[in-house]
């Protein structure tokens, strides 16, 4: 092999000497962007003209602008004007009439006054308190969706990140391959690598060019995906990510736990629903006492030109309880035992869920730091010997691109882990009822959902 380069023309010498020279800092460039960007941020490339996008301006317009938010909060508004209707009496009745009875000396005269239905002591109250129960319950729905689409919007946000770096560091190694293509021409016109070698280069290069094609795809879609959540015409233009602020997660997983009990919306519903079955328990055994209607009349009496009133109290009997009002005990119990079921199984996926986020995030945390500060590195020495060893002929071509496509897999699984990060951890934010900064003592429960969770557990 020695022999041969002594042969070698010095322009082809001069030409592998330049495309090694040129690639090493072509490279690094890339590896320090990756490098840095997992200890605070993650530098997005963007092309000329591009604008950036803020996730928390999109969380602003989508507060702003869903039609599932909105229409959340109208359930919400709906379910509030209920509350007096159920706690106001039934309207009153106008009774007009004229009397005539025939009598020894006979009674004919008008006859005016009004009837009122009055439910008995208890009921009305009991109705407005089923109906709160309603409203607390949709204001946690509310706030579900609300949590919910936050998270899904910082998901396909992070999603879209990952895409676009993935585009920079395959075009970043696109170059490269170029590069390879040229220094292997150049080693096979002189006899000093195989034409298997230039081949290799090419078909490289072009699964390159289908794996741009693809996260192109992804990127449209994504795209897609963000206006749909923020009520734009899908087709509408979307920049470039700004740069993600990796924040690692020092909460431990037992608060974590007991922030989701007592502020998960999700959870906080399920408990309302069982105060709404509480209540309507008692508004159902309520039903066997009887509602009254009373009526007072005014009479004219014509004949002896006087004046005379009439009042009546009537009184509803439950005299058919076995079927109505036994049955309707039952129905109430039967809906308060599901509810609480319901909010069992809740419970266990909120917490599930918290565990399942937890652990991806610690996850993520330990391989970011293991590519960071040992693979990548490892895999740019690898990469930088393999590229000197195959310009003096002592690394064969493959040797020098699977160096280069360990670094590109490091790079980007580098990458996928800090989106997996804030991912999880936009999905715990979601299920433990908001932000993870601040201390929990500042939080205020929304409910009686502690209660059940202690009832539960006893």
């Amino acid at each position: 092999m020695q022999r041969s380069l002594v042969h070698i023309p010095s322009w082809i010498f001069s030409t592998l000497t330049l495309s090694v020279l040129g690639l090493t800092p072509l490279w690094a460039s890339g590896a320090q962007e990756t490098g840095g960007g997992t200890r605070s941020n993650a530098a997005v490339h963007t092309v000329s003209g591009d604008d950036r996008i803020n996730v928390q301006s999109l969380i602003e317009e989508l507060v702003a602008r869903s039609p599932e938010i909105k229409a959340a909060r109208e359930r919400w508004d709906a379910a509030k004007a209920v509350v007096p209707q159920v706690q106001t009496l039934p309207d009153p009745r106008l009774q007009l009439g004229y009397q005539r009875m025939p009598m020894t000396d006979p009674l004919q005269g008008a006859m005016y006054g009004f009837g009122q239905e009055i439910p008995f002591p208890g009921k009305l109250r009991l109705k407005g308190e089923v109906a709160q129960s309603e409203v607390d319950r949709l204001e946690q729905e509310f706030n579900a969706t609300r949590l919910r689409l936050i998270a899904a919007l910082k998901e396909a946000y992070f999603n879209l990140h990952y895409v676009h770096k993935s585009i920079e560091i395959v075009e970043k190694n696109k170059v490269l391959l170029m590069q390879f293509e040229k220094t292997a021409k150049a080693r096979y016109s002189v006899g000093q690598a195989a034409q298997q070698d230039v081949f290799r280069a090419q078909v490289e290069i072009s699964r390159v060019l289908d794996r741009l094609a693809v996260l192109d795809q992804q990127k449209e879609s994504l795209h897609a995906a963000i206006n749909r959540l923020v009520n734009r015409p899908p087709a509408d233009p979307l920049g470039t990510p700004e740069e993600i602020h990796t924040t690692i997660l020092t909460i431990p997983l037992q608060e974590l736990s007991q922030r989701a009990d007592e502020f998960s919306p999700a959870l906080l519903a399920t408990a309302k629903s069982i105060d709404r079955s509480e209540r309507s328990v008692s508004l159902a055994k309520r039903q066997y006492y009887p509602d009254f209607d009373v009526t007072a009349l005014g009479l004219r009496n014509d004949r002896i030109n006087d004046n005379g009133y009439q009042v009546m109290v009537g009184i509803k009997i439950p005299l058919f309880y076995e079927t109505k009002q036994k049955q309707g005990v039952r129905e109430a119990l039967a809906g308060l035992e599901g509810a609480r079921e319901d909010f069992s199984a809740a419970r266990q996926d909120v917490l599930f869920q918290v565990k399942d986020n937890f652990v991806q995030a610690q996850r993520a945390e330990r391989l970011i730091t293991i590519l960071r500060d040992a693979i990548i590195p490892q895999a740019t020495l690898g990469l930088q010997a393999a590229q000197a060893g195959y310009a003096v002929g002592k690394v064969d071509f493959l040797t020098l691109l699977n160096s280069l496509l360990i670094l590109q897999d490091s790079q980007l699984e580098l990458h996928g882990e800090m989106v997996n990060h804030e991912k999880a951890l936009a999905r715990l934010e979601a299920v433990t009822g908001g932000p993870l900064g601040g201390p929990l003592s500042e939080r205020k429960p929304g409910s009686r959902s502690e209660e059940h969770t202690s009832e539960l557990q006893s």
